[in-house]
């Protein structure tokens, strides 16, 4: 027990502190479950500083009080150039002396704190409080990783007090905002905040889920063990202890210094991953440091230098929307010029609808404005006093995108709207083309970046379907305006030649795409949620494009593996008539996809009509009501007559629900063109199934790893004939993982959840097995 909470918490350390992993995280697991075992059978054996401890224990009633032996004081703040030369100026008079070391580190946007050790081992944290008395949060900062348990090394101090600063990371912020978006619970504003409410939790097991950090920057009470000379030197004895202490610091000399640390450090301020609001000077001796003292609670021997404001008010002049490359629509607020941060700020985003209607914000409102780094400014809240009289309307985005004219979608649950005219949106246009041209959709080798942006700013291309139409004297023109954009002019051309195999081999590569199987077209149209997998359901079951660009979402519910979210988004892409006339376009130039066929035998299954009735998704209409209202006879074109469905036994919230559904307009049409739909794919298919499964059919298999002599699209492929299905992810729906070398995560989840993992010979067998090849 005792080896393993010292390897675990080494483990920790080199994770969470380093950020250098030292093992797997499935070994890491391993030890942990062992570590539990052991203390379950032997409680009474548990050591204080075990890894288990930082779980979480049962919530509390209420903080207790902590009196702080050495205060908490606060720092005296500057802004200024000036600020920081008087402050110089002051502590050499004090000293009596030209020159003055100091130790310079970041002003972490956190929550101070205190945290006592007793014989190397943690035994109490506190809040700052009001700087003589906090709260005891022992509990919640025992499930902050990067704090050490027990201190490393020998001849430990009887009693340390650590000061330092409880803070959140950017990206575990982000994460706790998208749990909190998931739940349907309210986000946070800012890391800081997000961290205060972690720590103050009475339930310590949710501050665990939090991913709390702590920098240690200073110091209370020492007993048993010598003060070290310098404040830098106490930093890197922290580090020998095993303390996490920022990197980020420096000793620097005088008022020079001083100013080239600030800002060295506000350049590289966005980049940080986490939030400061300027920086610390302190005189480096502490002897110094006791010499000069303290004035007003504050010591006369350290300064806050504070970054620029990065908040301020201005007036929403109007709200835009921008179109992003991936056809998200953001509502942006065009603003009275204001300077935040140091920076002139006129656009702010405000995120999408739903933040646009729950921070209230209208054109004409006097706002809080936010920036931070080189994060695209914010709009904070409105100052709701100020608003103009009369109100000003409610804001609502556009129902059509701003930049192409198609219908914009939200899907359920989601807070982000789209423009649902992916193939001919301006906006979307080379991220369009980009993932068209992709080796796993029509492969056009050649095709990069660089090439599509300057086809596109050339005006050579405005949609997939121009890039059939391309010819040598288009590419050579795009080159020659491409390098007087960029000031360059090649070798060739300076030698009077005009390389054009460049142009040549692209056009090939082009011109070899126009014979693409059906299901890499489909996934190169770039239909939202529709990946290789979902492409090739598509493709096998219903057959043809012709088929799969009118089907609805009733029936593409009823196909395997395709839920309501992908079939409403395959639905809307050709729904969309731009989308559909872009495809035309696409056709018309000479792209035709091979492997069409009939839709797949199975398919007449799908079709029964109690199954197609429950894929319309009528609210409330479960298959069983749907069966009950079909009985007797009653078919689809029967029902897309009738107004009244009370009378067939149904109950009356059911039936109420489908009357309402039936009166909005253009829904009896669609139940009619369902019926006629079905008939039609009823005369299309032969009366028996035309083929027997594949022999591994019903099988989900997860390729990962590099395999000996195959690539995994070769495995894939051979599963796939053999009736298999390939996804991308592991879960216990999966009837094999396939790894080969240096495989990550996904045969770690394998192992963890039991499913069996194969090797290249044993993927091999079993095909062999599969097709009756005992050989």
């Amino acid at each position: 027990m005792a080896w393993l909470v010292k390897e675990l918490n080494r483990h920790i350390y080199a994770y969470h502190v380093l950020d250098a992993p030292t093992i797997p995280d499935a070994e890491y697991d391993k030890l942990f479950v062992e570590l539990q075992q052991l203390e379950a059978a032997h409680p009474e054996a548990a050591s204080v500083d075990s890894p288990t401890a930082r779980v979480g224990a049962a919530p509390i009633p209420e903080f207790k009080q902590v009196t702080h032996a050495v205060p908490m004081l606060s720092l005296n703040n500057g802004f200024t150039d000036e600020d920081v030369e008087n402050f110089d100026r002051r502590v050499r008079d004090g000293l009596d002396t030209l020159q003055v070391e100091y130790a310079a580190e970041l002003k972490f946007d956190g929550l101070a704190i205190s945290l006592r050790y007793e014989d190397g081992v943690f035994v109490q944290a506190a809040t700052r409080g009001d700087g003589s008395t906090g709260e005891d949060v022992t509990a919640n900062i025992r499930t902050v990783k990067v704090v050490p348990l027990r201190l490393a090394g020998e001849n430990l101090p009887r009693v340390l007090e650590v000061r330092g600063e409880v803070l959140m990371f950017k990206s575990d912020f982000a994460k706790l905002n998208q749990r909190q978006r998931d739940q349907g619970h309210k986000e946070f504003a800012n890391p800081r905040n997000a961290a205060a409410g972690s720590l103050r939790q009475l339930d310590s097991r949710i501050t665990a889920q939090r991913s709390l950090r702590f920098f240690a920057y200073g110091i209370g009470v020492l007993e048993g063990a010598d003060m070290p000379a310098s404040h830098s030197g106490l930093l890197d004895w922290y580090v020998e202890l095993g303390l996490p202490v920022s990197n980020e610091r420096a000793v620097v000399k005088n008022a020079d210094g001083l100013l080239g640390y600030y800002r060295d450090i506000g350049q590289r301020r966005p980049t940080l991953p986490y939030d400061i609001d300027g920086v610390v000077y302190k005189v480096n001796r502490l002897q110094d440091q006791a010499r000069l003292g303290f004035v007003s609670r504050a010591p006369r021997f350290a300064l806050a230098h504070k970054f620029p404001a990065e908040e301020a008010l201005t007036v929403v002049q109007a709200i835009d929307v921008q179109v992003g490359r991936t056809g998200a629509i953001t509502p942006v607020a065009r603003l009275v010029p204001v300077s935040v941060g140091g920076v002139t700020v006129t656009n702010a985003t405000l995120h999408n609808e739903d933040e646009v209607l729950r921070k209230d914000v209208r054109v004409g409102d006097t706002v809080i404005v936010r920036r931070a780094g080189d994060v695209i400014p914010e709009v904070l809240s409105v100052v709701l006093e100020r608003r103009p009289d009369p109100a000003p309307a409610v804001y609502h985005l556009p129902k059509n995108c701003p930049v192409c004219g198609a219908h914009v979608v939200r899907e359920a649950g989601e807070a982000v709207a789209r423009c649902s005219g992916g193939l001919t949106c301006a906006a979307q246009r080379k991220e369009a083309i980009r993932h068209f041209a992709g080796r796993r959709m029509m492969d056009i080798e050649g095709l990069g970046d660089r090439y599509i942006d300057s086809l596109v700013e050339c005006n050579l291309i405005h949609g997939v379907a121009d890039l059939y139409r391309l010819a040598l004297d288009d590419l050579l023109a795009m080159k020659r305006a491409a390098d007087e954009r960029d000031g360059t002019t090649p070798e060739t051309v300076k030698q009077g030649k005009i390389a054009t195999k460049w142009a040549d081999n692209l056009l090939e590569a082009i011109a070899a795409s126009t014979r693409p199987p059906l299901e890499r077209l489909l996934f190169a149209l770039g239909i939202r949620h529709v990946g290789e997998s979902t492409a090739k359901t598509l493709a096998d079951w219903l057959g043809s494009l012709a088929l799969v660009r009118r089907a609805p979402a009733a029936l593409l519910r009823l196909l395997p593996d395709i839920g309501g979210t992908v079939a409403d988004a395959i639905a809307d892409f050709f729904s969309e008539p731009r989308n559909q006339q872009a495809l035309d376009a696409l056709l018309d130039a000479g792209v035709s996809p091979q492997g069409e066929h009939a839709p797949k035998a199975q398919l007449r299954d799908k079709l029964d009509e109690v199954l197609m009735l429950a894929a319309l998704d009528i609210p409330k209409l479960t298959e069983p009501r749907a069966r009950q209202l079909l009985q007797d006879g009653r078919t689809l074109d029967d029902l897309a007559h009738l107004k009244i469905f009370s009378v067939f036994g149904l109950p009356d919230t059911v039936a109420e629900s489908l009357e309402s559904w039936m009166a909005v307009p253009g829904h009896r049409e669609t139940v009619l063109a369902l019926a006629e739909l079905r008939r039609e794919l009823l005369a299309q298919l032969p009366e028996q199934a035309a083929a027997e499964e594949g022999a591994l059919s019903g099988k989900t298999f997860v390729l990962t790893g590099t395999l000996p002599t195959m690539s995994r699209d070769e495995a894939g492929a051979l599963i796939e004939a053999a009736g298999g299905k390939v996804s991308g992810s592991v879960s216990k729906k999966t009837s094999y993982v396939v790894a080969g070398a240096e495989a990550g995560s996904k045969l770690a989840k394998a192992e963890q959840l039991g499913v069996t993992v194969l090797d290249e010979d044993g993927l091999m067998a079993l095909l062999a097995a599969a097709n009756g090849n005992k050989d």
